[in-house]
């Protein structure tokens, strides 16, 4: 048989990681035990015990105090009255009523200015046109019709999302609340110019 190499350790650490027994040579006992007791809580004691004797001492008053004496008081009796009703009336009380019935109310409706035009729908209001196109796009999923027009002003060139012509506003107003029911908030009503 070939000898293999040695290679585990040669000393038990197994042993070494025990403790020793504790011989009673090695350390003296103490000499004074006492010592090593917690000291008694004084303070605590005395203010208990001052207050438990007052709680005894309040309540021996009390049991020397005279009875204050009772005197019952008599109910007063008083006349029972009788459960009436009152006698019924002759006529009717309320008097608007009948004064109501052939009464007649004029109301006077102010003639409803006509709107000075059509009216248009602006959506959005973009520097770049691939932005206006999804806006277009998303109006267009929502069922409505919508054109994108490029101006030119002072501050540069701009791609609106435009709605319309409507013949009045309360046409433009229902269209935009159904696109904000579909989530679509940026929607304004204008004149058209």
């Amino acid at each position: 048989m070939s000898k293999l190499p040695d290679l585990m350790p040669q000393k038990d650490y197994v042993k070494a990681s025990r403790p020793k027994a504790k011989t009673a040579s090695r350390r003296p006992a103490r000499a004074n035990s006492n010592a090593a007791a917690p000291k008694k809580p004084w303070l605590l004691m005395l203010v208990t015990l001052t207050l438990v004797s007052g709680f005894i001492y309040f309540l021996w008053y009390l049991n020397q105090q005279p009875a204050a004496p009772v005197t019952p008081v008599a109910p007063k009796q008083q006349a029972v009255k009788k459960d009436e009703l009152p006698a019924k009336p002759t006529e009717e009380p309320y008097q608007y009523i009948k004064e109501l019935e052939n009464k007649e109310v004029i109301v006077e409706v102010p003639v409803q200015q006509q709107s000075s035009g059509p009216f248009q729908m602006q959506c959005g209001s973009f520097r770049q046109q691939q932005q206006a196109e999804a806006m277009k796009a998303q109006i267009a999923f929502a069922g409505f019709a919508s054109t994108v027009r490029r101006t030119e002003g002072d501050n540069g060139v701009w791609f609106r999302v435009v709605l319309g012509p409507y013949e009045s506003k309360r046409k433009a107003t229902s269209d935009m609340n159904r696109l904000r029911q579909q989530n679509i908030n940026t929607c304004r009503v204008w004149n058209w110019t």
